[in-house]
């Protein structure tokens, strides 16, 4: 009794219902395609679940050598069946599955999670061919592919290679910092592009811009006017896609100041309302405006890496210039040092001059104006930047909101 208890333990039930499964599940799409008539593919349901069992059957048995022979006939019967097809381009698709579905059997009877999560893998794969010819061929441009392929060598290859650290040859700048700047540019012109083609300029570059803010509003407005000047019938679309970055702007500096010193909150609720409800009046006008075009593919590349490199040096090199100045002017000056760093961050340097106050070393009577200045400063940084990316079309159509935001946050600060 005892040794019959031992003898069903080791008997993987679990292993084999996957096995079952997952043949069953790639046996029934195949099957839907295995044709009829002389013509017919070799291989269905039945054939597909049967080679499932196969795997799990020689792997219980554990037998490598039995394993070997189970892979070996499957070779075999992939070979009968694209020598014996009559089709011009008969493909191989159907006894690549065959074979993955013998090896997803094996897997069944050691990982039966990852078999079954193998199985629903490889037949959503093979139900969307269709989605995906379509999508390889006719939706995906040659230079939409160049470009993907770009970013990821980018991200996958460079990335990893460079040194993360200052090196002072380099103005103390760090190598992966200022690549991942450029990615950052990178991504977000991408994103954009996506937006373009899927939901049009009207709505696409609004919302695209909006959800980009997050990350750097910056960055941002920076791949729109890049954008906007190489089309500029997308120019109102590219100038609604920065302002609504701006909304994420004022977003993030109320989650900030509420973070590091909620106390300031109080004083400087009345200028984030009205900042915000002016940013959006601005965004939505310029979304609102007519003659807006309504192509849904863009015909430019995805993104530029030559602007993405060059805007990454310019903020890095602005950086580290930025930086020895605060070094400089030392303690005399939380505002300075907050205007300075503003020019690059705006968030950061509210943060360290809020933080300042929190620990009592700056009063909580001037809290405002650092932050104040930091922001004003990151508005002069983002119409140079719109200028340089987008020329001074671009930058004096963006004006008119950036100001508005402006001094919507500075109006209460001057009228107390």
């Amino acid at each position: 009794m005892r040794r019959a208890a031992i003898d069903l333990a080791a008997f993987n039930l679990t292993g084999f219902l996957v096995a079952l499964g997952a043949g069953l599940l790639i046996g029934i799409e195949r099957e839907r395609r295995k044709g009829s008539g002389p013509q017919r593919a070799l291989a269905g349901v039945r054939t597909f679940t049967l080679a499932a069992f196969s795997g799990a059957l020689t792997q219980s048995l554990g037998q490598p050598v039995l394993v070997l022979l189970g892979a070996l006939f499957i070779v075999a019967l992939n070979l009968i069946a694209y020598w014996r097809s009559r089709e011009d381009d008969p493909g191989v698709t159907t006894e690549l599955a065959l074979f993955f579905t013998y090896l997803i059997g094996i897997t069944a009877m050691l990982q039966p999670a990852l078999a079954a999560g193998l199985a629903a893998v490889v037949t959503i794969l093979l139900a969307a061919r269709s989605v995906l010819h379509s999508f390889s061929v006719t939706l995906l441009s040659e230079a939409e592919l160049r470009d993907a392929l770009v970013l990821c060598g980018a991200v996958l290859i460079v990335l990893p290679l460079l040194p993360d650290a200052a090196l002072p040859w380099l103005a103390d700048i760090n190598p992966r910092r200022l690549w991942l700047l450029a990615v950052l540019f990178m991504l977000l012109e991408s994103g954009g592009y996506l937006a373009l083609r899927l939901a049009g300029p009207t709505l696409g570059l609004a919302l695209s811009g909006l959800a980009a803010g997050f990350i750097s509003s910056t960055a941002t407005i920076a791949s729109f006017g890049t954008r906007s000047r190489a089309h500029p019938e997308l120019m109102r679309a590219c100038v609604a896609g920065g302002l609504f970055s701006s909304v994420a702007t004022v977003v993030q500096l109320a989650m900030v100041v509420a973070a590091v010193h909620a106390p300031v909150l109080k004083d400087f609720s009345a200028g984030l309302l009205l900042a915000l409800l002016a940013v959006l009046g601005a965004a939505w006008l310029g979304l609102r405006s007519d003659g807006l075009p309504a192509a849904q593919k863009p015909a430019s590349r995805v993104f530029n890496l030559w602007h993405a490199v060059g805007f990454a040096l310019l903020m890095s090199i602005a950086t580290a210039v930025l930086s020895g100045a605060e070094a400089r002017f030392g303690a005399l000056a939380v505002p300075i040092g907050a205007m300075l760093g503003g020019f690059f961050d705006a968030h950061a340097s509210a943060a360290s001059a809020l933080a300042l106050t929190a620990n009592g070393t700056y009063p909580l009577s001037n809290a405002l104006l650092p932050i104040l200045l930091a922001v004003t400063s990151n508005t002069a940084s983002k119409l140079a930047v719109a200028a340089f990316a987008g020329g001074p079309r671009y930058a004096l159509r963006l004006a008119p909101g950036l100001l508005a935001l402006l001094l919507a946050l500075w109006l209460p600060w001057l009228l107390g």
